[in-house]
This record gives structure tokens, sequence and C-alpha cells, in this order.
């Protein structure tokens, strides 16, 4: 079912890339050290990416920081992979239904992409609804290779969501888990734009981003609409190092969705996510 156009899909499981400074011999103590600097002190320094790392494409310079605090980010052999799966014990088990929502609300789709994939989880979820055609799309080829080991049914391949390297109208369903929140404002308008034009008319486009209201509101208030637990997604959106949450937050989600061509069909909070239905509106804009 591929497309003569696709970008060609590496088998990440079976390469070997180069160790970043995280992964040398007795850095533990070292990567320890600047994890602890970073949080006590907020600092936060640029992903040094090692030589020799295949990349099909550039990595912009927004992405090259130590997003979560995570020394040299998701750029690391041995870190990478703790991040991988310390990502859904952080979200206290949250993250596999919201991801099982997402892969529901494209089963009958034919194809899909699941750009900014991750380790993995969300192509998984994608796979098992029964998608014949599931790609996934991420930056880093370290979560690549866990993604593939994860999802060998799936293809992977490196690259970006304002970017995609796909054809138009490729696929008949798109899916972002936890993507937009971490991407600049003009490169998601970007991004949005090629989800778009990659999405075949009718195609539906899943997003499922962090509520805002573990961002925005008040302790009490946050306690009252969503139960206790929602106080330790508080705590942890105000700790974690992510440059671009506040602008995102201030975005009217709907609107911009409308604005770039998409039906919003579903919009629904659930502490800690918040979850985006669409379907592409129409014919090709000239």
């Amino acid at each position: 079912m591929s497309d003569p156009a696709d970008p060609v899909a590496p088998r990440w499981s079976e390469l070997d890339l180069p160790d970043a400074w995280t992964d040398g011999e007795n850095q533990g103590l070292r990567s320890a050290f600047r994890l602890l600097r970073q949080a006590l002190r907020g600092v936060h320094t640029r992903i040094e990416l090692p030589e020799g790392l295949p990349l099909r494409a550039a990595i912009p310079r927004y992405a090259l920081q130590e997003f979560h605090n995570v020394p040299n980010g998701n750029y690391s052999n041995r870190l990478t992979r703790g991040y991988a799966t310390g990502f859904d014990i952080a979200m206290l088990g949250t993250m596999r239904p919201a991801r099982q929502r997402m892969a529901e609300a494209l089963r009958g789709c034919t194809s899909a992409l699941d750009i900014g994939c991750g380790g993995g989880h969300s192509t998984a979820a994608l796979v098992d609804a029964g998608i014949p055609d599931v790609w996934g799309l991420d930056p880093s080829p370290y979560l690549l290779r866990c993604a593939d080991a994860r999802a060998p049914a799936a293809r992977f391949v490196q690259g970006l969501a304002e970017d995609t390297g796909f054809a138009d109208a490729r696929f008949d369903g798109v899916c972002g888990c936890f993507v937009f929140h971490e991407i600049p404002p003009p490169a998601a308008d970007r991004a949005l734009n090629e989800l778009r034009r990659i999405l075949k008319p009718g195609g539906r486009l899943v997003l499922v981003e962090p509520a805002a209201e573990q961002y925005q509101l008040g302790a009490w208030e946050l306690v009252r609409r969503h139960g206790p637990r929602a106080l330790y997604f508080r705590a942890l959106a105000h700790t974690i190092h992510e440059p671009f949450v506040e602008a995102w937050h201030r975005r009217d989600v709907p609107a911009w969705l409308t604005s770039a061509g998409f039906s919003v069909i579903e919009d629904e909070t659930n502490v800690p996510v918040h979850t985006w239905v669409c379907r592409r509106d129409g014919e090709d804009r000239p």
C-alpha cells in the first residue's frame, strides 16, 4: 500500500546509533549532576548531536533543547530508552487510554501517520486498531529506534511535522500526541498546513495535548473540577522545561483548526489531556 513517493523507511531497530555524551563510560554521574543542576538552577543547554548520526532532515534549532529537563534531550542511546518508558510512568497510566481513544478515532482509515511518534506507543495503538498502513515520524533517530522495536508492523522516518516529505493527500488519518505544545507558534502553523496537505479531503486529524487547566487554574479550583490527582499534574506541568507551552495554551485551538481548513468534530478535556478530533474540509486549496 506504499506510495512510490514515500520517503525511505530504514529498519531503525537494527541500526547502531553513535553514543552521545550521556552514553560514554562513567557518564552516569555526569548525567545525574547535570540533571540536578537543571532542576535546581533552571539551566538548560543545547543538545549536542554526536558525529555520524543518520539524519534525513535537518533538526531545527527550536528542537535542539533539553525538553523535560532530560540531559541532551532525546538524543542519547541510554537516556532515550529510559525516557520512552518513563514518560508513561510519570503520567500515572493516563496516556494509554488517551492513545487508545486517538486510535479509535482513526479506526477504519486505510493509512495513517503518527507525527512526533516518540517511542512508538501511539503508533502501536494505530496498528492495534487495525489500520493496515501505519507510519511514524519523529526528529530523533534514537526515539525512532525505540518506536521501530515497539511497533515493527509500522514504518518510521526521521522528519518534522512541518515538512513530512510525504505526497499530497497521502493519508486518510493523521494524529499527534503531545506534539504541538513543543513547537513554537510559527512552526506549529506550518505544521498544521502541512498536515492538511498530506491528508485526503475528508480525512481525519486527531490531536492530544496537555490540558490547559493544569497550567491555568489555581490548585483548589483544579481539585474541585478534576479531583486530587490533578494537583500532581499541575506540579509536573510547572516543573518540567517546555519553552513553548504557554504560547500553545494562549491559542484558540478550535478557531486555529478551522482557519486551516478543518472541522472540529470532538473537543474534550480529561485532565491531564485535551483531545480534538477533526475532519479535513473540502477540496485542495488553490
